[in-house]
């Protein structure tokens, strides 16, 4: 199997102005210059992380996927990341996984921020997502999750091989994104992506970045910073394979139920 190239972009989002981020964020994705597979942006990218679902609130076929749609088609690449969607009567923060052909699936936030009463506003989701692409298999979460180690593990019978989460996770708790990110990409021998946002939001809480890209021993490929800018990587199949070969822990986890599958922790 082929490696990967990711893409990401950690920017300062405009409070609550969908078509201004829109333009900010498809800059930022214009300067990617080489060929990508996959580009990921930040939780609830069009908005910051807002309590005003009532007000901000998309249907899923509005102006973010049709934004995202064009996206994915001009760079043939799956574009993802959270933004928030009405449905139903309910408001989710809906990670969306868009691909070239304008097919999709979605992701809802599991675990939501009750100290932002964000389970006040928005339905939790039940279901996890593990994508097929390009050979790879990819799960995509949402901040909050990085602290449920049970909900981010990998099942051993098809292990995925990026667990990636968005966020906007702010720079008062930074250590424990650092932390974290490390700690999952070593007990799910994958490579783990993290993909924050800077400046501060118009809640005045103030957002560190720290955006980073790990392989499966939880070594940094990439650290960011606290600056707006796009990166782009490769993934190696043929590392990710090798280690795991050498180190299976995997195989020795313990059964438990998640949803309706048992998978090996």
């Amino acid at each position: 199997m082929s490696d990967l190239t990711i893409s990401f972009v950690q920017a300062s989002l405009q409070w609550h102005s969908p078509a201004a981020n829109h333009q900010e964020l498809g800059r930022y994705i214009d300067e990617i210059s080489i060929r990508t597979d996959l580009i990921v942006l930040p939780e609830m990218f069009t908005t910051g992380f807002s309590m005003e679902a009532a007000a901000l609130a998309e249907p899923m076929e509005g102006p973010t996927l049709q934004w995202m749609r064009g996206v994915a088609a001009q760079r043939d690449a799956v574009v993802t990341g959270s933004f928030i969607v009405e449905e139903d009567g309910l408001y989710y923060n809906r990670l969306l996984w868009v691909r070239p052909d304008g097919s999709l699936s979605y992701y809802n936030k599991r675990h939501l921020f009750t100290m932002a009463g964000e389970h006040n506003v928005y339905a939790a989701g039940t279901e996890r997502l593990i994508e097929e692409w390009r050979g790879w298999r990819i799960c995509p979460l949402v901040c909050y999750d990085l602290r449920f180690p049970v909900w981010s593990r990998n099942p051993i019978d098809q292990p995925y091989d990026l667990l990636l989460y968005v966020a906007n996770w702010p720079a008062i708790r930074r250590t424990a994104w650092i932390t974290l990110l490390r700690a999952r990409a070593i007990e799910n021998l994958a490579y783990t992506l993290g993909v924050n946002c800077v400046g501060i939001d118009g809640n005045n809480h103030s957002y560190a970045g720290d955006s980073a890209l790990l392989d499966m021993r939880g070594e940094y490929l990439v650290e960011v910073g606290n600056q707006e800018t796009s990166i782009t990587r490769a993934l190696r199949r043929s590392e990710l394979e090798a280690f795991r070969e050498r180190f299976p822990a995997l195989q020795d986890g313990d059964p438990f139920e998640l949803g309706a599958a048992t998978v090996r922790q």
